[in-house]
């Protein structure tokens, strides 16, 4: 027996997750639940993370939460709580499924199949902003080795577990060489390690053509936190329906299982939802407390009411569709069905699964580390690119000069082009010269003589080379 954590939601929420629980329990499952409050009723009591602090007590307890979609209100300042809950217990995996149901759900893609693996705690969803000057705001991307890693591996390991033949990845390396560059060098060397599964790369914004037009050429796909968010939403539609996903959210010690679309508030209390999304992400979640027999059941289940043409009003079609039917008549064809397969669709077999190898991340030994100079970055109103360096010039000394200006990434001086439109928001790199060292108090120093000629700066970047390779974007233009 395994005990849950289960959080009803807003909107359809407590509708599709009373269908789910009827259907499990039905199947065999054995399963405690503990119920918690989350969600809107919990921000408008007062509490900005839309959770109470007994309730994460019960999830950390439990280590398994199955959660209903909720309604985050607009302005006020409240959090999402499906980031919040990803990032405070480290649910570093995002699984997606996306399988077509073809006839009996209408797609473009017949036999399409593809799993989408993304990471889920880190990228530009660090949330991390500032407006640095009157024209220009930030977001940070942060990408680290230890979150490339356990989310590449996890795709391996995922594809060895269902026996699929290929793991792809998708980044924008062309252009983000640190980040998206990190992230594509660790799968190249995690790859290496499973040699009977092919691998493979694709830029992202080809990568996603592809997909939207040719996604039987995929199987697992892993991608940063980003992408991933957008293209497990593209793929759940073409495949038919976004609400016929669900998702399984996985950490070290915790995992998160729900349905991929939102609550639906308009829909709510009609009996008209269609509880297969957060159903999907039940079955992931038996599979992941190793009660795969159950899920095996439930899936086989549900592809056999699918089949039988017994559908809710998001995907019935006349000619294709047998019988329109509400939320609880769903749930109870389901039960019906339980112990039959379907007939047409391809029927599941988790019998033989593998509990997935994820060792913990083994941190290597630290590189070494040499400051070569420093970015320093200014609010200034003017628009001519060489007046700011005659400005800036000043602050040189002791063999660290300026090398370059750039406005918004584009090398603007020396020899910028007059056409280059420039904002208030400009990023000048001193360097060291020869390639010596910089030390920081060459930076205090250059940061001091700014104060004292009046020049606003707003950050600092420094700039290193790791066992003598500089690891920090060039200009564009340089």
């Amino acid at each position: 027996m395994t005990r849950i954590t289960v959080a009803k939601g807003d909107g359809i929420g407590p509708e599709i997750m009373d269908a789910t629980l009827d259907i499990i329990k039905a199947a065999g499952a054995k399963i405690e639940i503990d119920e918690i409050e989350v969600g809107e009723k919990v921000y408008l009591a007062g509490n900005p993370a839309g959770i109470a602090p007994e309730a994460w007590d019960t999830i950390r307890n439990n280590k398994v939460f199955l959660k209903a979609p909720i309604t985050t209100p607009q302005g006020g300042g409240y959090k999402s709580l499906n980031v919040t809950t990803r990032k405070f217990l480290g649910l570093y995996s995002n699984v997606r499924p996306c399988m077509s149901l073809h006839p009996f759900v209408k797609t473009k893609h017949p036999i399409m199949d593809i799993v989408i693996v993304r990471e889920n705690e880190e990228d530009l969803y660090a949330g991390i902003e500032h407006q640095q000057t009157d024209e220009v705001v930030q977001c940070l991307k942060l990408i680290s080795r230890p979150g490339c890693e356990k989310i590449i591996r996890y795709a391996f390991e995922y594809a060895k577990q269902q026996n699929r033949k290929k793991v792809t990845c998708f980044t924008k390396d062309n252009i983000m060489k640190q980040t998206d560059g990190l992230f594509h060098k660790v799968f190249d060397e995690i790859a290496k390690e499973y040699p009977n599964i092919e691998n493979e790369h694709w830029i992202i914004d080809i990568g996603a053509a592809k997909l939207a037009d040719t996604p039987e050429a995929f199987d697992v796909i892993v991608m940063p936190n980003l992408y991933g968010d957008v293209l497990s939403d593209v793929a759940a539609q073409i495949t038919g329906s976004v609400g016929l996903a669900g998702s399984a959210n996985i950490g070290e010690e915790c995992s998160m299982f729900e349905a991929i679309h939102g609550s639906a508030p308009k829909r709510a209390g009609q009996d008209v939802a269609n509880p297969s999304g957060l159903l999907q992400g039940a079955i992931m979640m038996l599979n992941h407390i190793g009660q795969s027999d159950v899920a095996e059941k439930v899936q086989n289940a549900w592809l056999k009411t699918i089949e039988d043409g017994t559908h809710t009003y998001d995907i019935f079609k006349e000619g294709t569709s047998k019988k329109a039917v509400g939320t609880k008549e769903f749930a109870q064809c389901v039960i019906a069905n339980l112990g039959q397969k379907p007939s047409l669709l391809k029927s599941v077999s988790y019998a033989n699964n593998l509990a997935l190898n994820l060792p913990k991340y083994k941190r290597k030994t630290p590189a070494t580390k040499k400051l070569e100079g420093v970015d320093i970055f200014v609010h200034w109103q003017g628009t001519e690119p060489n007046e700011l360096a005659q400005k800036v010039q000043q602050l040189e000394g002791k063999g660290i000069k300026l090398s370059m200006i750039t406005n918004r990434g584009i090398k603007v001086w020396p020899d910028g082009f007059k056409e280059t439109f420039c904002t208030d928001h400009w990023r000048c790199r001193f360097k060291a010269k020869d390639g010596e060292q910089m030390y920081k108090t060459d930076i205090l120093e250059l940061l001091e003589k700014a104060i004292e000629e009046d020049i606003d700066t707003i950050k600092t970047e420094n700039l290193y080379a790791f066992d003598g390779v500089s690891a920090y974007s060039l200009g564009q233009g340089q």
